[in-house]
């Protein structure tokens, strides 16, 4: 029987505009983006392409100086038409007009049985130009995986409980013997475990029931209870020296795609949620594609965020701006950019407060009551208050008010031993929704994590 871990810190963010189960068949989009700025710890991006070329879905556009051998793929074949830089020259976006008909780079095909008998070197020469690789998430740090590392263990969270999460069952739909053939190939990589973590409260799905080899955890509780950060935390801590890979369910399913069917195959199930979303529901679509189609239409009002991702951990992009690489959700919120009378004072139930004290009478709310939020900060920084709170909404054992007066004092003796190997910004979201003192706690973690990596 799997364990189960019972957490019982946290906080659960209820926001109105959940989606309902349908699927529907987003428009095709005309372009699709690969952003650098989605892969951490890529220091020097080169462009392998030029303006005006053609590629097929699967032909290496990018690779990162430090890490030539792992190659970053077009999601669509079509023509290279926008190679876009910001300051300095920094590169921001890989634009691809898109064919009507995806043709796709060509791969080895390899059956199940094949896959049992497959060697590392070769699985890994066939992820590292196929596009699929970059889905390997390296702890510490949250960089993209080193090849030439073998992680203590491999996790894999089979759910997730961030504000509007997409459901993965509907995500990966009748995917399972790819989701098998997926992790048939990480074990190639590993002497340890692959760890898979479900969802305590719910039936586990079909989709991962049928991988052989894995050790499955159940996990209850609130948000971040379904982050694989606080998984590797409770099941496998990494010691100093450390390292475990992780990686999403549909990271798995692609590399399951790329040897059974030869594609680099970017096909991906979306969520168009929030309370601004007139009917909130899953769209079919590719990886890095323009949003604009997708949210036609679909929007009640103007003034909106558009959000790649949670709203704990996603980019803030325009309504023509480009889905991320790692983002199965688009979540519109209001923008929050007005002034509101009477502010936090005001007598209302409408207010969510973890602390109980925005809202007059936001005590009488049950914990069923979802709430529309906007982007308002409701505050400005202000001097690093020591409250305790984060304690209460971070279910780890380390102390993380510490732990960022470390990294600000950029003392890395006391960033190690306070926990930083064990955290990304994911994982300290929540702390920086519930801070009074207005920090970018997750900035900070970044900003440390950097630290650690230029020692």
């Amino acid at each position: 029987m799997p364990q189960h871990i019972k957490l019982k810190r946290g906080f659960t963010i209820n926001l109105a505009g959940k989606p309902e189960k349908t699927v529907s068949d987003a428009p095709p989009s005309d372009t699709y983006a690969l952003k650098p700025t989605d892969f951490l710890g890529m220091i020097r991006p080169k462009v392998s392409v030029n303006e005006g070329d053609i590629v097929k879905a699967g032909a290496p556009v990018l690779f990162d100086r430090k890490l030539e051998a792992v190659k970053y793929c077009a999601p669509v074949s079509g023509e290279v038409v926008e190679i876009k830089r910001g300051e300095k020259r920094k590169l921001l976006e890989i634009k691809i007009l898109a064919d009507k008909e995806i043709v796709y780079e060509e791969y080895k095909q390899y059956s199940i049985s094949d896959l049992i008998a497959l060697g590392r070197e070769e699985a890994q020469e066939q992820m590292l130009q196929g596009g699929v690789w970059p889905q390997l998430i390296q702890r510490p740090y949250g960089i993209v995986a080193n090849p030439t590392d073998t992680p203590k263990d491999i996790f894999i969270s089979t759910f997730d409980t961030s504000p509007l999460a997409p459901n993965y069952d509907i995500l990966l739909k009748g995917q399972g013997n790819f989701f098998s053939a997926g992790v048939e190939v990480l074990k190639k990589f590993t002497e340890g475990k692959i760890h898979i973590g479900v969802d305590a409260k719910a039936e586990v799905s079909s989709v991962f029931s049928e991988a052989k080899g894995v050790v499955t955890t159940k996990f209850s509780g609130p948000h971040p209870a379904g982050n694989v950060g606080v998984h590797i935390h409770h099941v496998s801590p990494i010691s100093k020296g450390e390292i475990v890979w992780t990686i999403d369910p549909y990271g798995v399913v692609q590399i399951g795609k790329l040897f059974l069917k030869g594609v680099y195959d970017t096909a991906k199930t979306v969520c168009l949620a929030g309370s601004e979303v007139s009917k909130p529901q899953y769209y079919q679509t590719h990886s890095g594609a323009c949003i604009d189609k997708i949210v036609e239409g679909k929007i009640e009002h103007r003034n909106v965020r558009y959000i790649s991702g949670n709203v704990l951990t996603g980019e803030k992009i325009e309504s023509t701006g480009y889905l991320g690489f790692y983002n199965h959700l688009i979540s519109v919120i209001p923008e929050g950019d007005e002034y509101e009378f009477l502010g936090w004072m005001k007598p209302t139930t409408d207010k969510l407060s973890f602390h109980r004290a925005l809202g007059l009478l936001s005590f009488l709310n049950s914990s069923k009551k979802e709430y529309v939020l906007n982007s308002n900060m409701k505050g400005e920084e202000r001097a690093f208050v020591q409250t305790g709170i984060y304690e209460k909404v971070l279910p780890m054992d380390i102390l993380p008010e510490y732990l960022l007066k470390a990294i600000m004092a950029e003392d890395y003796d006391e960033m190690e031993t306070l926990g930083l190997y064990e955290v990304i910004e994911e994982d300290m979201a929540l702390c920086e929704f519930i801070d009074v003192s207005k920090h970018d706690i997750q900035g900070i973690i970044r900003q440390g994590i950097n630290l650690l990596r230029e020692t």
